[in-house]
């Protein structure tokens, strides 16, 4: 005998269009991380740990940001240390093992969630502080940080167009003489030709002609 599907279980796979933004993120709101499918991500692209789970496996990029505060611990020692964007807060748990005296992450997506609880089971709350919020938006409970850390470069350095909001949290908390993690980034350009690219994409167009 088939099973019988209880739809009232099953996320819907696709925006409703007759649904404003709002009522849509109003239902993503309550849904669990685990609980995020397709349609969600449109709006909280970062909730599900696909994304993370590929970031951390990229194993040079997780261990020049790990060994970049390790071997600094005389920066870290003490200090107060924002994370933007802190995903499942990977970063924080790197500043806190640094010697970091108090570490805020901050993160918009329900994500939070779960970073919260890899903090709890980390056993660094007393550390590190999950922030659920924009950058732009939130308050935190001090006036200044020492240290400002952030995973925030894309596809070709600026995809996914988080250094505005870095440097925004850079005007209005780091501390004069503090320090940005990373603070610098080189782009370097070629220029290729898809041959086949081109010719399925552009030259095709010029054979329209002979289907009229």
């Amino acid at each position: 005998m088939a099973a019988q599907m209880d739809t009232n279980k099953v996320p819907p796979l696709l925006v409703d269009c007759n649904k404003s933004k709002s009522e849509i993120e109003s239902e993503i709101k309550d849904l669990k991380p685990e609980e995020l499918t397709s349609k969600d991500y449109y709006f909280d692209s970062y909730a599900h740990f696909g994304i993370h789970e590929e970031m951390i496996k990229d194993n040079v990029r997780t261990r020049t940001y790990k060994n970049s505060m390790l071997m600094n611990r005389h920066l870290f020692k003490d200090k107060i240390v924002l994370d933007v964007g802190c995903g499942t807060g990977i970063l924080s748990m790197f500043a806190a093992r640094a010697g970091a005296k108090q570490v805020f992450g901050v993160e918009c997506s329900k994500i939070a969630e779960s970073a919260a609880k890899i903090v709890e089971t980390n056993n660094l709350s007393d550390v590190i502080t999950i922030i659920k919020g924009k950058i732009e938006e939130i308050t935190l409970p001090v006036e200044k940080v020492d240290i400002i850390i952030s995973e925030w470069m894309g596809y070709c350095l600026l995809y996914e167009s988080m250094l505005e909001t870095v440097l925004f949290a850079r005007d209005k908390w780091l501390a004069e003489g503090g320090h940005l993690f990373p603070d610098k980034g080189t782009m370097y350009l070629c220029a290729i030709e898809d041959r086949e690219y081109k010719e399925s994409k552009i030259h095709w167009w010029r054979m329209c002609t002979d289907m009229i």
